[in-house]
């Protein structure tokens, strides 16, 4: 499979998708024109946040199965156009933070201490101390727009500066304020009158954008300072010139623009213009958030390790698809293998077309604190899988389904007899209703516990005959003979049945496929009725 990857990041994480067998070229600063002539023939992409993934690029990526952002915002990728397409989109958010907020923290330093301007003034000369005179950072007070990841390490270092530091965050929890010892605004108004530092750490959505502009900035302190390090469009760039031509605003530091020059350009060829690049009261870098050594490490080798993966169809904690919680993706893997499991067996097994997909979770499944919608979406591609000649993930099966017709619900339900977890999976046809259940015993043990109404206690294994006969002597050892006569070696086998001389349902796992001339023999024996062949895994 080949990988174009368009933006720098760390040469190890580069040599680990070569050592894995992946063809990576390295396209550093490849114009907008080529990308979009060559993309087609990639099956993976890789980018920082200059590279563009939008409906453009992606309607030229038919190959195109995941693209990877190495860093933490996903604002330059076309999160429902990739999601329409089932490409899954992957990112770093955990492998910048301390370089972004410490750029953050840096920002904020340099305009209460005019240390820009000093050293662009000493290196022409002009040595004159008290043109530069600052404010110490101590005893003020710092608010933070946004107090996740990012925004909390910032609080804990102005903090350390002996900052007083209040935060506006409505999706916050009172316990992280209270942990982090920082004073709760309940309004935006309510931090904007008090802080002489502003500093934003939220994510650029439409609630967001421009969340400072010309009547926010009005409403703040007399000479208060800004930081943006987040995105770009956060502060409405004209209402903050202006701001900072009045004076309202002291100075003004930022790492993003909206919208950003080509960083890749050399001087003599950049193009871009901003009045804000004019005032000597305001900073603006080239987007140095995650510009360090560590940074790029982290990020380079966190996106690459995730692609591959994503690649070799492993399940990876993709922004386009719902959050694992209630356990760490080690603890719920086994989940996920048992609900595509039970997914997989409909269409291996039975033919009426599908009105609805029921999934009904019980036990510590249905706790509140667990979300299932990634169980639900591996039900879906496991379904999927068994017909569809095209690609099936996590991202795309939903759509999928829903182009079909077919409805997916899920549902939780307290009351559990027997286990501790069970995932109940209804397929719901014009005329019938079809019910099979699994669960999980010691947290990474197997088992399908109903099959279409029979009971049973049998782990599902990549070959499998599901053989429905009529409950009389002799079934049993003729199918043994049938299957040993052509070298089919049976692993496990449990039959099950309602009513006694009514009918039964066999598992029958077997070491290789069955193929038709075996099936065919064991539907000749009397009293086999149906036999089907199921493979739970590929």
């Amino acid at each position: 499979m080949r990988i174009i990857v368009t933006e720098s990041i760390a040469a190890e994480g580069i040599e680990h998708l070569k050592n894995k067998g992946f063809n990576v070229d390295v396209r550093f600063g490849i114009s907008r024109e080529e990308l979009l002539d060559i993309i087609g023939g990639y099956d993976a992409l890789i980018v920082r946040s200059v590279t563009k993934v939008n409906e453009e690029l992606l309607g030229k990526a038919p190959n195109l199965k995941v693209v990877g952002r190495a860093g933490n915002g996903v604002d330059n990728i076309d999160l429902k156009a990739a999601t329409e397409r089932g490409i899954i989109v992957v990112n770093t958010p955990e492998s910048n933070i301390m370089a972004a907020a410490e750029l953050a923290v840096t920002h904020a330093y340099a305009i209460f201490r005019n240390l820009v301007q000093a050293v662009s003034a000493g290196r022409r000369g002009d040595f004159r101390r008290g043109k530069f005179i600052g404010n110490e950072l101590d005893g003020k007070t710092a608010g933070i727009i946004g107090l996740g990841r990012i925004g909390s390490i910032v609080a804990k270092k102005l903090m350390g500066s002996n900052m007083r530091v209040i935060a506006y965050d409505p999706y916050i929890g009172n316990e992280h304020f209270t942990q982090l010892g920082v004073a709760r605004c309940e309004t935006l108004d309510d931090l904007l009158s008090q802080a002489d530092l502003i500093t934003i750490h939220t994510p650029k959505t439409a609630e967001t954008y421009g969340i400072l502009g010309e009547k926010e900035l009005a409403k703040c302190k007399d000479g208060v300072r800004i930081v943006n390090a987040a995105r770009g469009g956060l502060v409405n760039e004209k209402a903050l010139y202006n701001a900072l031509v009045s004076g309202k605003v002291a100075a003004a530091a930022l790492d993003v623009l909206d919208p950003e020059p080509n960083y890749n350009k050399k001087p003599e060829d950049q193009d871009y213009e901003n009045p804000l690049l004019t005032l000597d009261n305001c900073i603006i870098t080239p987007h140095l958030g995650a510009s360090t050594d560590e940074a790029n490490y982290n990020v380079g080798t966190a996106v690459t390790k995730l692609v591959g993966e994503a690649l070799e169809g492993h399940m990876v904690p993709a922004v386009n698809m719902p959050q694992v919680s209630g356990g760490n993706l080690e603890e719920i893997k086994p989940y996920l293998k048992l609900a595509e499991a039970l997914g997989r067996i409909y269409f291996q097994t039975e033919k009426k077309p599908l009105k609805r997909v029921e999934i009904i979770y019980s036990g510590d499944l249905a706790k509140e604190d667990v979300s299932t919608g990634i169980y639900t979406l591996s039900v879906a591609k496991g379904l999927l899988e068994v017909i569809k000649p095209t690609r099936v993930n996590y991202v795309n099966a939903r759509n999928l389904l829903e182009s079909m017709g077919i409805g997916l619900v899920e549902s939780k339900s307290s009351y559990l007899e027997k286990y501790t977890n069970l995932i109940t999976v209804r397929f719901v046809t014009d005329d019938r209703t079809l019910s099979v259940s699994g669960t999980v015993f010691a947290k990474s043990e197997l088992r399908i516990v109903e099959f279409y109404g029979y009971k049973l206690d049998f782990e599902p294994a990549e070959n499998v005959l599901a053989i429905q006969n009529r409950d009389v002597p002799g079934i049993i050892g003729r199918i043994g003979t049938v299957l040993g006569d052509r070298g089919i070696n049976i692993a496990a086998v449990q039959w099950s049945r309602k009513d006694k001389g009514d009918k039964a349902e066999a598992f029958v796992s077997i070491d290789q496929p069955a193929g038709e001339s075996a099936i065919n023999a064991l539907l000749s024996i009397d009293g086999v009725q149906k036999v089907s062949n199921i493979r739970f895994f590929e």
